[in-house]
């Protein structure tokens, strides 16, 4: 595995190893030691698989309760993956990270604590699957509005698919302290 960091270090990029010949292909999708030693030291307790359509945004979501850091694929199709920096002492503050994930580069991103997390869909259907490094907390979900103003994110869709759920999700300046890390 090769991983780099981003414009933000905590958010990484994780390009496997791919063997590929006239079968197919076999790739490590997950390697414990190797992420330890990237400072990636988590252990992964759930598994999340999504389907999605051409145009979908999904987020931008967080817990603040059973906080989860994500290690984030996509088995089909492609995506622009997105992690938003919500950590109020760090000096990326409010700023984002934005990675196209598809099935043919087989990257991942590792999105950590304290960080919104969402994608949109570019192909006409997107496979994701993400691992968390803690359990679903409904009581503790968060989020912020996927076309918030400050943060100006160009998801590279024409017509956003949206659930209800994430229509209605606070501005970033609205955000209170305890929703805040």
């Amino acid at each position: 595995m090769n991983i780099t960091e981003t414009r933000i270090p905590a958010v990484k990029i994780i390009e496997p190893k791919v063997f590929e010949d006239d079968r197919g292909y076999f790739f490590e999708s997950y390697r414990k030691e190797q992420l330890y030693d990237a400072g990636i030291e988590h252990d992964f307790v759930q598994d999340n698989v999504s389907k999605s359509y051409k145009d979908t945004v999904r987020g931008l979501h967080y817990q603040i309760e059973n906080p989860q850091a994500k290690l984030v694929q996509c088995l089909k199709g492609s995506i622009l993956d997105v992690a938003v920096d919500l950590r109020k002492e760090s000096s990326s503050f409010g700023n984002y990270v934005a990675v196209k994930l598809s099935d043919v580069s087989k990257r991942m991103l590792y999105v950590p604590v304290g960080f919104a997390h969402g994608f949109s869909v570019l192909s006409d259907e997107a496979i994701v699957s993400y691992k968390c490094s803690d359990y679903y907390n409904a009581k503790g979900e968060r989020g912020v509005r996927w076309d918030d103003p400050e943060i100006r994110i160009n998801w590279d869709v024409s017509r956003p698919i949206l659930s209800e759920k994430d229509r209605k999700l606070p501005l970033f300046s609205s955000l209170k302290e305890k929703d805040l890390f």
